[in-house]
């Protein structure tokens, strides 16, 4: 008789084993960011768009450069009829060829404008990646602030339930009334649905990491802290307002729009169509050459509806450059000192938490010698998971600061490792 296994205790030990190794499998740490960063840049749907939109105004900047094709005409006259036509005695059978002449520097425009559209391809590619690293980096920074107010949950909680253990404790031994046995218990409660909510927040993050990456499996931790780096987030300086990825991607975009309007203005010149050809008289048994020109006349259409829209678009691109300018020009003003209050929050953020924690230190021991109140207890824990969390924001801001002053650059070289 062979044991049966399904209902012993070691089949649920290899069940827990088994179903353990299944979610490690599944989980993933994140790297550290910059390489997290230069894995993404290769998968992230949103630079593979901007990649394909450089294919896209190139391939329409080589088909700018092409020459109209030539036509080939056969024509037979005189083949059938009646009287001296019956037949094809007296039938003209005439072979041409045709090339339409572009008149007015078309072909020069279209290419003009092509190489501008590629330039603006390329200057939008670049603003997208300074801003994909940017997003990147707040989805990474906030992902581990989640990780660790999750963990400053759990702390709090813990703590609660230790001031609660106290409190009972000096109700046993009647040096409190029971009512700061209720008070506590109901902190603690408080403090449990904080840890629910701190790890929704988490799962949410974490969630949000993984999409923006393009990353195979969930990211569930961050080995690696990027807010306690020390270096700055990326390399690059401060940029000059004129030099910003979007005044420069909206530079192109006005370019791309005027050198449209000129091709639509040349589109109104008339097009000259040569041909040569070769009659061959069936009668005579003769050849004789024929040639001839066309042009069209522009009665109807000389294009003045699309002159309209390319000078309006041109008149919006301008516009937009304009707003760039501006925009640029007061991000470059407080990027720099953006960065400097942040460091500097950050710091006195520190200092305050290790106040924070000292005074709640010292209230403990006075409420547990009866020299204190719970109610000072409660309010020193309450400022020292405040003092915690304001460390935390301020670190999210630092690194937020440093993302914000690279996506301005375009340079997205980290410097963090």
């Amino acid at each position: 008789m062979k044991p049966d296994f399904r209902s012993s205790p070691l089949a649920g030990l290899l069940l827990l084993v088994s179903l353990g190794a299944a979610g490690a499998a599944m989980a993933e740490p994140a790297p550290p960011f910059a390489a997290l960063l230069a894995q993404a840049q290769a998968t992230a749907p949103r630079l593979a768009e901007a990649r394909a939109n450089i294919a896209r105004a190139e391939g329409l900047a080589r088909q700018a450069g092409a020459i109209p094709n030539p036509s080939v005409g056969l024509e037979i006259e005189n083949f059938s009829g009646s009287g001296p036509f019956r037949g094809t005695s007296l039938s003209e059978t005439t072979a041409t060829i045709g090339q339409t002449v572009e008149l007015g520097g078309k072909r020069s425009a279209r290419v003009a404008a092509g190489r501008a559209e590629v330039e603006a391809a390329r200057a939008q590619a670049r603003r997208i990646e300074a801003e994909y690293a940017f997003d990147l980096a707040a989805a990474y920074a906030d992902a581990e602030a989640a990780e660790r107010r999750l963990k400053l949950a759990h702390d709090s909680r813990s703590l609660a339930e230790e001031d609660a253990r106290i409190a009972t404790a000096l109700v046993a031994a009647g040096r409190e009334a029971d009512l700061r046995r209720l008070q506590a218990q109901a902190a603690v409660q408080a403090a449990r649905a904080a840890v629910d909510e701190a790890q929704a927040a988490r799962a949410t993050a974490f969630g949000n990491l993984t999409a923006l990456a393009g990353a195979s499996a969930p990211i569930t931790s961050i080995p690696v802290s990027l807010l306690e780096a020390k270096a700055p987030l990326f390399s690059g300086a401060n940029p000059a307002a004129n030099a910003t990825t979007a005044f420069l991607a909206a530079q192109a975009e006005r370019e791309a729009a005027a050198r449209r309007l000129s091709v639509e203005r040349r589109r109104a010149i008339p097009d000259v169509t040569l041909s040569v050809g070769l009659r061959r008289f069936q009668e005579d048994d003769a050849t004789a050459l024929v040639a001839g020109v066309s042009v069209p006349l522009p009665l109807f259409d000389q294009n003045r509806g699309n002159i309209a829209a390319a000078r309006a678009e041109q008149t919006a691109a301008e516009a937009r450059l304009n707003a760039a300018r501006l925009d640029a020009e007061a991000a470059v003003r407080t990027s720099t000192a953006r960065i400097s209050a942040a460091e500097t929050r950050l710091a006195a953020a520190r200092e305050g938490e290790s106040t924070a924690e000292e005074a709640y230190r010292l209230a403990r021991i006075g409420y547990e010698a009866g020299k204190l109140p719970l109610a000072e207890l409660v309010a020193a824990r309450r400022a020292l998971t405040e003092a915690r969390a304001q460390t935390i924001a301020a670190a999210v801001e630092r690194i937020s600061a440093q993302a914000a002053q690279a996506r301005l650059s375009g340079d997205a070289t980290p410097g963090v490792q």
